[in-house]
């Protein structure tokens, strides 16, 4: 886990890297809502908000988006 501030964003690089996803996997995921969505950033720019990467490290089998909604 990361002590980086719950509020912050983590970008599609160090998501597949702290995770060990490859990228179809990852967005496959995101897909069956077993992974958290990405979320706009800027008009071209997405990541992942840090909180829910650290929910989903803690037990990605059973991770599903809608006990996180």
């Amino acid at each position: 886990m990361n002590t980086a501030s719950p509020n912050a964003f983590v970008r599609l690089p160090q998501v597949l890297k702290e995770t060990g996803l490859s990228r179809a996997t990852l967005y496959r995921k995101v897909q069956d809502g077993t992974f958290p969505r990405q979320v706009r950033i800027a008009q071209r720019c997405v990541g992942w908000r840090r909180a829910a990467i650290d929910q989903w490290l803690q037990n990605p089998m059973f991770y599903s988006v809608e006990d996180y909604a």
